[in-house]
């Protein structure tokens, strides 16, 4: 077995002799030795293990240290500050003060400049960690919503310019409002520098690609693959007719798949991350992480170099930018989600199984496959969080634990196919107007778009003008929202949910847009929204709710264990830190429940304050628990 810490350690004592570092003065030459002394041994062993094997793999090394060195000395003092402060409060993260926002400039704020303006809501609204959805140069017309991306250090010029980014990114610094970017390096657009060199006959950027003289080699490779946008196209490669080769295309023909198996290709992203972190970013969010690595007679997905390679870009970011983190997008099966989250891989993890099943338990009005997920998924490493949202830009994709299904009486399969007849409205009884997207034509197999508000049944309660659906929705809206604000980790709104806001199908008169669904929830949050809130009720009682989240540590950094339900239609969940716990429970149907004592014997005591409306409640009695209510029971801890 070969000795990484020694050839390391030479490997990186050769490469010093051999780079400059007389830009930097002597305390940052010292910080700067001193991170690749802490991380290169790492970086070293997950760049041996996929690259070892190149005859010229120093050269590939030595080149990225160059990388690195770069990035460290581009990095602004003001960031080298942040890096030092959060290194010092490394669980930021966890904190109850955490709100999130995920949103696109344009139909937020319109431009970058504007947004800036828009810093006093978020401020207003507690929300100090913005997502800022794709917003590079990207092909005009259809583009994936921003995820293809012609040029990560330029701005769409609808939006602005990189300067605008950065000064957008020290303001709300200053505001401790913390910016999430996207870090979209699965794929390029096919009109990205490469791409175009590669049209162009350059031998060199073809090998940034998986590129293919005929179609028999793809052929190979499709027998394992699933197709991603089968509504679209079919297959996973797209024939280029200027090169007359065949290029590996997961998502859509304008988006070519990086060849990682080139270190060519992981130097030059590692620099457009650096690049990224540079810009003033906390968190990078890793697009279709998932699908980097590639190997033959696999389905391509959640392969180990795949983790090998998010390690080693991990690596890079702990030398130059430790105030950033990496957020992990893996809309995968429960079990291959968990392996991202780690604090040499992603420390943030969005949390598909628990969106999904939110959704499930409010069609089924039944907790037991959310109980059960959670049990067995919840529980990731103290260093890491969970980052709970009820929607976001994309689709729902009904990602659970089959055999676990299974184990409950519940046919997976014919499970997700009541979920989507449900929530795009085909089955009777629903109260959804959801949209389906990504419909396979052979098996009819799709995913679901909608609203949060449309989805939980305003829509069509507000067509049928029925006063008790329309309350039974708003209930429904802020039940969810309960969820995501005390089950711990950052909970993350979407713009537009804080409102109430409904489907929007102008989409289907766009034609860059009107093949994509998703479109349907991606809606505009125009400044008269923002100064009327179109269902005040849900406005003001998610800021209630915010507000008493922050007021509480309890709800923020504290051990969360999942409780058997106490019924059917409960959720229920304890809280714990130090000297508190925090009894949460959530009734996903319509009907009032009495929820027997035992279920409090955990909480150690007689009486408990309900936070969400201050009342006390004895908790050696019989508890009603309303249609949809939520109870946030909190004690003290016995000394």
């Amino acid at each position: 077995m070969k000795d990484f810490r020694f050839e390391s350690q030479r490997t990186l004592t050769r490469i010093l002799e051999k780079i400059d570092l007389s830009q930097l003065s002597k305390s940052q030459q010292n910080l700067f030795r001193a991170r690749l002394d802490e991380h290169f041994p790492t970086l070293f062993e997950t760049y041996y293990e996929v690259y070892g094997w190149q005859y010229d793999f120093y050269y590939h090394i030595q080149s990225l240290v160059e990388v690195l060195l770069k990035g460290f000395t581009e990095r602004s003092a003001v960031l080298k500050k942040k890096d030092k402060h959060k290194l010092a409060d490394p669980f930021w993260y966890k904190s109850e003060n955490m709100l999130g926002m995920a949103l696109y400039v344009d139909l937020f704020g319109g431009d970058l400049k504007k947004l800036k303006a828009r810093l006093p809501y978020f401020k207003s609204m507690g929300i100090n960690y913005v997502h800022l959805m794709p917003l590079y140069r990207s092909p005009e017309g259809d583009s994936d919503g921003g995820y293809a991306v012609s040029d990560y250090r330029c701005v769409d010029p609808k939006l602005g310019t990189i300067d605008d980014l950065r000064d957008l990114a020290k303001a709300f610094n200053k505001a401790d409002i913390n910016i999430v970017l996207d870090f979209v390096f699965n794929h390029t657009s096919d009109e990205h520098d490469w791409a175009l060199k590669a049209k162009d006959g350059s031998f060199e950027h073809q090998q940034f690609y998986y590129m293919f003289d005929d179609k028999s080699e793809p052929e190979e490779y499709e027998v394992h693959l699933r197709e991603i946008f089968p509504q679209v196209r079919r297959g996973n490669f797209s024939f280029e007719p200027t090169t007359g080769k065949w290029v590996w295309t997961t998502f859509n023909n304008f988006q070519w798949d990086l060849n990682y198996s080139n270190p060519s290709v992981f130097n030059a992203i590692a620099d457009e991350m650096l690049f990224l972190a540079n810009i003033g970013c906390d968190a990078l969010r890793l697009d279709a992480l998932a699908f980097i690595w590639k190997e033959k007679g696999t389905n391509c997905e959640n392969l180990p170099k795949a983790h090998t390679l998010i390690q080693a870009f991990n690596c890079c970011l702990q030398i130059v930018a430790p105030a950033v983190v990496f957020k992990s997008e893996a809309i995968v099966h429960p079990d291959e989600v968990l392996k991202y989250i780690d604090k040499k891989e992603c420390q943030l993890s969005y949390n598909p199984l628990l969106m999904a099943l939110i959704w499930n338990s409010l069609a089924t009005r039944k907790t037991r496959l959310l109980s059960a997920s959670m049990q067995k998924t919840g529980d990731i490493s103290e260093e890491c969080s969970w980052v709970n949202y009820v929607r976001c830009h994309d689709d729902i994709g009904w990602t659970f634990d089959d055999q676990l299904a299974s184990e409950l009486g519940i046919k997976g399969d014919d499970h997700r196919f009541f979920l989507n007849q449900f929530y795009t409205g085909r089955f009777e009884g629903s109260f959804a107007n959801g949209v389906a997207f990504a419909e396979n034509p052979n098996n009819g197999d799709c995913r679901v778009c909608g609203s949060l508000a449309s989805l939980c049944g305003l829509e069509r309660a507000q067509q049928e003008n029925n006063q008790v659906a329309i309350d039974l929705a708003n209930k429904r809206i802020l039940l969810v929202h309960s969820i995501i604000m005390s089950i711990g980790g950052v909970p993350l709104l979407y713009a537009g949910d804080d409102f109430a806001l409904l489907n929007d199908y102008s989409y289907e008169e766009d034609p860059s847009k009107m093949h994509d669904a998703r479109w349907v929830n991606r809606i505009e949050v125009n400044n008269e929204t923002l100064a009327n809130s179109p269902n005040e009720k849900v406005t003001q009682s998610l800021k209630t709710m915010i507000a008493i989240r922050q007021e509480h540590s309890v709800l923020g950094h504290a051990i969360t264990r999942f409780l058997s339900p106490p019924n059917d239609h409960c959720f229920a969940y304890l809280r714990e830190n130090e000297t508190e716990r925090c009894l949460c429970i959530a009734n996903f149907s319509e009907y009032e429940l009495t929820i027997h004592p035992h279920t409090f014997d955990i909480l150690g005591q007689s009486t408990a304050t309900d936070l969400c409306d201050g009342s006390t409640k004895a908790l050696s009695e019989n508890q009603k628990i309303l249609p949809y209510q939520y109870m946030w029971l909190r004690v003290d801890k016995q000394v």
